[in-house]
C-alpha cells in the first residue's frame, strides 16, 4: 500500500490500573530515524518497541511520546530510598547531640528531597509490557491510517500530472517527423541559395550526407522510447505503493535527463513550449514524491 512518510497517531487505553497515551509524528527523511521520548521506568523496553516500529515503516523521522501513569500497588515504579533516608536522619541526629541540640524529624520536609526518590525500571517481560505494547500497537495503527490518507491525495494528483505528461510525449512524437522534414526541407533550399549565388550545381552525394548528418542529431525516437517507459512505471510503483517514494524519484531523475536532450535536440517553438511545462510538472511530481514512502 502506498504511504506517505508524513502522518500522526494516537492511542488512548487505560487497563489494569495502567492508563497509557501514545502519540506519533512523522515527517519526510531519507532514512529512517526514530526519537523516543518515554518515561525512565519503561525505557528498557524500547529496544523491543523500536522493533514494531521498523515493522511499520521503512523511512522518515518519527517522534514516539508516551504519557504513563501507573496506579497499581503492585506495580510502583517510584521508590522512596528509606536506607538513605534513615542513614540521614541518623546522621543529623549525631551531629545534633554533639552541639546539644534537640532534633525534630520534620517528614515533610524529608519525603519533598528529590534524591530520595528513585524512578524503578521496569523489567521488559513484566505484565506491563504487554499493555504497552497494544497501546503502541494502536497508535501505530492510527498512523498508519493518517498517512495511507494523504497518500491516496498525492497519488491522484501525480497520476493526473502523468496523464498531462503523456500526451506532451504523444505531441512531440507526432510533431517529430514534420520538424525533421521541414529542417530538411529549409537545409535544401539554404544549400540552393548558396549555391546559385556561386553559380554552382548541388552535389546530391554530398548534400545526402548533411541530411543523414541532420537526421541523427534531430531524432529522438530512443529519447521518447524511454521517456514513455520511465512514465509507465512511474503508474506502475503508484499501483504497487511498496517502497515507490526513492523508485519514484529516480524515475523522475532519468525523465528530466531524457526530456531535456528532447528539447535540446529539437529546436521548434512548439516542442520548447512542451518541454517547458514537462518539467515543470516533473518537478511538481518530484515534490509530491518527496512525500512518499
Amino acid at each position: 500500500m502506498l504511504k506517505s512518510m508524513t502522518g500522526f497517531g494516537r492511542s488512548l487505553l487505560e487497563d489494569s490500573g495502567i492508563s497509557q497515551a501514545w502519540e506519533i509524528r512523522s515527517v519526510n527523511g531519507r532514512s529512517l530515524d526514530i526519537k523516543w521520548r518515554l518515561p525512565y521506568p519503561v525505557r528498557s523496553l524500547e529496544p523491543i518497541w523500536e522493533r514494531l516500529v521498523r515493522k511499520n515503516a521503512i523511512r522518515g523521522r518519527l517522534d514516539i511520546s508516551l504519557t504513563l501513569s501507573i496506579n497499581r500497588e503492585d506495580i510502583q515504579p517510584v521508590r522512596f530510598n528509606r536506607e538513605l533516608a534513615e542513614e540521614m536522619l541518623a546522621e543529623i541526629s549525631d551531629f545534633a547531640e554533639a552541639i546539644n541540640e534537640n532534633f525534630i524529624p520534620d517528614l515533610n520536609r524529608l519525603i519533598s528531597i528529590s534524591s530520595l526518590w528513585e524512578d524503578q525500571a521496569l523489567e521488559p517481560d513484566d505484565e506491563i509490557s504487554s499493555l504497552l505494547e497494544q497501546g503502541l500497537a494502536a497508535a501505530l495503527d492510527d498512523w498508519n491510517d493518517s498517512r495511507a490518507r494523504e497518500a491516496r491525495l498525492l497519488e491522484t494528483d501525480i497520476n493526473s500530472r502523468i496523464m498531462r505528461m503523456q500526451e506532451w510525449v504523444n505531441i512531440i512524437e507526432s510533431r517529430a517527423p514534420d520538424i525533421k522534414h521541414e529542417r530538411f526541407e529549409q537545409l535544401h533550399e539554404r544549400i540552393n541559395q548558396i549555391l546559385a549565388r556561386h553559380q554552382l550545381e548541388l552535389e546530391e552525394g554530398r548534400f545526402l550526407q548533411e541530411i543523414a548528418l541532420l537526421a541523427d542529431r534531430l531524432d529522438v525516437s530512443e529519447e521518447l522510447t524511454r521517456l514513455n517507459a520511465h512514465l509507465e512505471l512511474l503508474r506502475d510503483l503508484l499501483k504497487q505503493g511498496i517502497d515507490a517514494g526513492r523508485r519514484m524519484d529516480f524515475a523522475i531523475q532519468e525523465c528530466f535527463r531524457e526530456i531535456t536532450t528532447c528539447g535540446n535536440k529539437i529546436q521548434d517553438t512548439q516542442v520548447q513550449h512542451l518541454v517547458v511545462d514537462f518539467k515543470n510538472e516533473l518537478e511538481k511530481c518530484r515534490e509530491q514524491v518527496q512525500n512518499l514512502e
